[in-house]
């Protein structure tokens, strides 16, 4: 399975580049694939790559989504410890 993610766009580089942040992490990722990306924006991110450009909303509900999902299974696994 694959799985490509929201990530803000933080500084443009160089050669089709950008800096971008995932939950604070910085990465610095390929815009070869998009153009037009300005920093403040939302791509979708997937292998280094930015996919597409992304409202900054709907990046928003997607990061609280994926949010809400790691924190119910961090919740399996600590009832699975505990049992």
């Amino acid at each position: 399975m694959c799985l490509a993610i929201p990530a803000l766009v933080t500084e443009l580089l160089p050669d089709d580049m950008a800096r971008v942040s995932l939950d604070g992490v910085s990465l610095v990722i390929s815009l070869v694939l998009v153009e037009n990306v300005a920093v403040g924006d939302y791509v979708i991110l997937h292998v280094g790559y930015a996919l597409t450009r992304l409202d900054a909303a709907e990046a928003e509900r997607t990061l609280a989504l994926l949010d809400e999902a790691a924190a119910a299974h961090l919740a399996i696994i600590a009832a699975g410890a505990a049992a």
